[in-house]
């Protein structure tokens, strides 16, 4: 399995690093905060969303923290200032995290044995529980899964629910240790890149697998129309646009893509077109001329990441090529199958998805606590009118960090400034990070108690169910 592109969001706030001096001086933190605005100025993919749609102008913005700063008497108070920035900010992709100061060796004590899954990351609390089965009248179908499900009974309805709690198998340790009794790895045994990339695509495969198993144990149950539930879901990966294929009967055409342009996506664009331009030179005449058709568009798009213009404010920071799903934004499950290029164009072929598992009526629930991938997986059904969404307006994440992002280490302080590198655009042209507004509100928290959000639901399910009934049936020819 080639890497698949991670989308979680995290903010990183730890102590600062800076050691108190007798005679405090704000010149180092101004020279840490220059750097960091010339690093949003360059690498932030979301700048025209700050300064546009929330009205928040980067030089009005530093300005106030600079004058912060100079007012500031320790270390302590500008690492506040700095936090609160990004605070202001808005972003869930964007983060500062600041080192951690040194501190006494403990005694050598007697090292835990490896265990391959925690390495990995693997994590049962990446997944929470949701509101789904707070419901009232909520019946549990089949068995424990990653992908709890049931029933509730909705006048001449029977609602399916099913929740997702995070959009990678990550959250979900007993895949992984699933993956390693049936590929023979002990446990406790070292596992380099080779073997772990063995594990990750067992570990999706079955994940995968998992949530057509429990669509098809809903329909055997009888549900009429299917609620998914993605609130509190901090992300995961683009195996989001994976499952939003299974769950919809419409055929779905992914965001459109947007990158920052320099240095960082040029070489991604180039190393695509190479990869494609080496992929047709032993293809079959048909797939030789599609290989180059694309070779051509990522080397157009490398061209368009190379303009120097846009470090110097004269033209968009930000460029346009292909969708979230590559340089294909559409296609059918299936229709790369046994090409060896395939997940270069359209990424989730990686993952052996079906199209279409659920085709009845879909409606997906969200709060202020859906974020990132869990967002692309509402925005592109909401988008293709292939599911109502109700609930409250989601964080604003939307796309995140490729290839290892591009940190900016603050020279003074040794702290490192994430800004996201690529941007999802909806089908309306707005960058996704503005968080998706549902078609059904819900006056919710994600603070509020799992019981009162269940009530608060149920009271706008109807209207959300009955649209979702139309919307499935006006699809039907």
């Amino acid at each position: 399995m080639r890497s698949v592109i991670s989308v979680c969001c995290a903010i990183g706030l730890a102590a600062a690093a800076p050691v108190p001096s007798q005679t405090w001086s704000p010149q180092p933190w101004l020279a840490d905060l220059s750097q960091a605005q010339q690093a949003f100025k360059t690498k932030y993919a979301n700048i025209d969303w700050l300064e546009h749609d929330r009205e928040i102008t980067l030089s009005t913005l530093f300005d106030r923290a600079a004058s912060r700063i100079r007012s500031a008497t320790s270390d302590t108070e500008a690492k506040g200032i700095f936090d609160r920035l990004i605070q202001r900010v808005g972003d869930g992709h964007v983060t500062i995290d600041w080192p951690r100061p040194a501190s006494p060796s403990p005694a050598p004590a007697s090292p835990e044995p490896s265990n391959i899954c925690d390495d990995m990351g693997f994590d049962a609390n990446r997944s929470t529980s949701g509101i789904g089965s707070h419901l009232l009248g909520y019946r549990q179908v089949g068995e424990d899964s990653p992908f709890p499900a049931g029933i509730i009974p909705f006048g001449k309805q029977n609602v399916g629910v099913i929740r997702i709690g995070v959009f990678e198998p990550e959250g979900s340790p007993f895949i992984c240790h699933a993956a390693l009794q049936a590929l023979h790895i002990p446990a406790d045994k070292s596992c380099d890149d080779k073997c772990q990339d063995a594990v990750l695509t067992w570990s999706y495969n079955r994940f995968t697998a998992t949530l057509e198993e429990q669509v098809r144990a809903l329909k055997a149950a009888g549900a009429t129309a299917l609620l998914v539930d993605v609130t509190d879901n901090g992300g995961g990966s683009e195996w989001a646009e994976a499952a939003a294929r299974i769950l919809s009967s419409r055929a779905i055409l992914s965001a459109r893509r947007g990158f920052v342009r320099g240095s960082h996506w040029s070489a991604q664009w180039k190393s695509l077109a190479e990869q494609l331009r080496r992929a047709a030179a032993g293809a079959d005449p048909n797939d030789r001329s599609r290989l180059l058709f694309w070779a051509a568009e990522a080397e157009a798009a490398r061209r368009d990441a190379e303009q120097a213009c846009a470090g110097l404010g004269a033209c968009p920071l930000v460029g346009h090529a292909g969708y979230a799903t590559g340089l294909v934004g559409a296609a059918r499950a299936g229709e790369f199958a046994g090409k060896p290029w395939a997940d270069l164009v359209f990424s989730i072929t990686q993952f052996p998805y079906h199209d279409a598992v659920w085709s009845g009526p879909l409606a997906v629930l969200v709060d202020d606590e859906t974020w990132s991938a869990a967002e692309e997986f509402a925005a592109v059904l909401q988008d293709n009118r292939a599911a109502v969404i109700v609930g409250s307006r989601t964080g604003g994440a939307g796309c995140g960090h490729t290839r290892g992002g591009t940190p900016t280490v603050l020279e003074n302080s040794g702290a490192t400034l994430e800004l996201p590198d690529c941007v999802r655009f909806r089908a309306d042209g707005s960058d996704e990070v503005a968080g998706v507004i549902p078609d059904v509100l819900v006056g919710m928290r994600a603070s509020d108690g799992a019981t009162f959000k269940a009530k608060l639901i149920q009271t706008h399910l109807p209207a959300a169910i009955k649209l979702a009934i139309e919307q499935n049936s006006a699809r039907r020819p």
